[in-house]
């Protein structure tokens, strides 16, 4: 009777996130912004995570501050949740208009292998189908697979409907993701989570010991490929993305070293929108021997 309750909301859910893409964009982001409201008031478990985080990286910001940036951050969550209404279901012709390009786009159109770092930025997933309306070279995708299997299937269907695309997890095993990218493929790669101890090191994240996956750096050795920063923001008008310049002397034989410099560089691009970024995860959850637990 549960699952079946359950099974029911889901798709009430889902039928009310795509009716709701069908509307104008200012609708549905007003109807986000009250349900930034609601759930910064009550979930306050994620609530406290998000706060810890910034009080960890910003510890310079006034409780004003953090306060401030963290209702901000439940807005864009919720925002960008809506916004995938009309990300997975609008017409090719919908999304162009919304999502805006700048920076070196060119950089896909460059033979050879290609990882595509795109930081937990509330904008990651019209960035990766910025990237797929705009090539037609094979992009793998590693994903976390949702628990609610309705939505795992939604999204699915959503991130593959536009050029080729191959959805993987991070079990489905290295040797695929490297072949596939070393058949003049690109790689989009969001590696800025904690996974628990067994895959990460530690590294400084503003200025903390952090477990980070050092999967940028061994990608990019193994595949042989040029790693591509794309940075989405959300704008009134829907999302730009800004494609950087390949890094230059990436990767090293340094794992450690190549992953602390994707962190360093990460929190430049936080700090010029500390809102956007993905807070509600518990990013300092796994601690070194002895730490104590922030959470």
């Amino acid at each position: 009777m549960l699952t079946s309750l359950s099974k029911l909301f889901s798709r009430l859910v889902l039928w009310l996130v795509r009716a709701l893409g069908r509307l104008p964009l200012p609708v549905v982001r007003a109807v986000g912004l009250l349900m930034g409201w609601l759930l910064f008031v009550l979930a306050f478990p994620r609530r406290k995570v998000v706060l810890v985080n910034l009080r960890v990286c910003f510890p310079q910001w006034t409780r004003m501050q953090r306060w401030s940036v963290a209702l901000q951050s439940f807005v864009y969550f919720s925002q960008s949740w809506l916004d995938r209404g009309w990300l997975w279901e609008a017409p090719a012709a919908v999304l162009e208009q919304r999502l805006r390009r700048v920076g070196n786009w060119q950089a896909l159109d460059q033979p050879g292998p290609v990882i595509i770092f795109s930081p937990h930025f509330y904008g990651l997933d019209a960035a990766a189908l910025a990237v797929s309306l705009r090539t037609a070279r094979q992009c793998t995708t590693i994903y976390t697979p949702q628990r609610n299997l309705l939505v795992d299937a939604w999204a699915a269907r959503g991130r593959r409907r536009f050029g080729d695309v191959h959805l993987m997890t991070r079990f489905d095993g290295v040797k695929t993701i490297v072949s596939l990218l070393r058949k003049d493929g690109l790689l989009f790669l969001l590696p800025d989570m904690n996974f628990g101890p067994e895959e990460s090191i530690f590294v400084p994240f503003f200025g903390i010991p952090t477990a980070t996956v050092p999967s940028l750096s061994r990608f990019a050795r193994m595949g042989r490929a040029r790693v591509v920063p794309l940075i989405a923001r959300m704008t009134a008008q829907g999302y730009t993305m800004e494609m950087l310049d390949a890094w230059e002397h990436f990767p090293t034989d340094d794992v450690e070293a190549d992953t602390a410099l994707m962190n360093l560089r990460l929190q430049h691009w936080i700090a010029t929108m500390p809102a956007q970024y993905f807070w509600v995860h518990k990013r300092f959850k796994t601690r070194p021997a002895g730490d104590a637990a922030f959470y």
